[in-house]
């Protein structure tokens, strides 16, 4: 399995593409980060909201939960929103859901009262990963709004246990890559996107053959490139903390 091969700007296989992440883009949030994974770029904010699900009240505990959308002019031709087609497409569903899985398999839900967090993903540019762009940047908006409530006094430490990023690999062309932008990935043998936690621990792997069935083997390469790529948003996880003071 070719794990060097270039790609798209002389990029190597197991490179990500250029990564960013702007704390505090969002005034009036209790935090906020754009995240910017190559062309793909997400507004990630954090609303602290004092209105808990009916089904948790009483329980002790807050819930972390997240929206995710794609702005009509992310991608190369116009997308309706979907408010003014009737509902979430599934694929949104899906989505948003994956987000707030990773954000609370990190998070001590009884460390910080019986409030919500409202993670919001709004994708302003899409060019492939948006839903791994969105939890990694989703991560840090939320630990900057725990950072926001401390500061306050409506909590005493940290409910963030660690870190949690996100990243795609694929099958293209015979080779695995990491990080695929769009046009590798529409045009993939196999992808999968990966959250793992800081140190090394495994959230969610969502893995699908386009193609045709891959080896075992093939999925080792990707695990190993993820992890790459999940060391990689990690330091640069950190770096935006410590840019705060967190």
């Amino acid at each position: 399995m070719n794990t060097t091969a270039a790609r798209l700007g002389d990029r190597p296989a197991n490179a990500m593409r250029p990564v960013s992440f702007q704390m505090g883009f969002s005034k009036h949030a209790e935090g906020s980060c754009l995240v910017r994974f190559g062309d793909t770029h997400v507004l990630c904010t954090a609303t602290v909201d004092e209105q808990l699900p009916a089904w948790l009240r009483g329980s002790g505990k807050g819930w972390v939960t997240a929206e995710y959308g794609m702005l009509p002019r992310s991608t190369n031709t116009r997308t309706a929103r979907e408010a003014a087609k009737g509902g979430q497409s599934g694929r949104t569903q899906e989505i948003q859901r994956l987000i707030g899985r990773a954000l609370r398999a990190v998070t001590d839900m009884r460390a910080f009262g019986e409030v919500q967090i409202r993670i919001d993903c709004d994708v302003l540019q899409a060019d492939g990963g948006t839903r791994t762009a969105s939890v990694t940047g989703g991560c840090l908006a939320l630990a900057q709004a725990f950072a926001t409530m401390k500061r306050v006094g409506a909590i005493n430490r940290n409910p963030l246990r660690e870190t949690v990023a996100a990243v795609s690999c694929g099958l293209f062309k015979g080779n695995a890559l990491l990080d695929l932008d769009y046009s590798e990935d529409s045009g993939a043998q196999a992808d999968a996107n990966f959250v793992l936690t800081a140190s090394g621990k495994i959230v969610e792997i969502q893995g699908t053959a386009e193609d045709h069935p891959f080896e075992e083997s093939e999925f080792h390469a990707l695990m190993a490139l993820a992890r790459e790529g999940i060391t990689q948003l990690t330091a640069l996880q950190r770096e935006a903390l410590a840019s705060l003071g967190l």
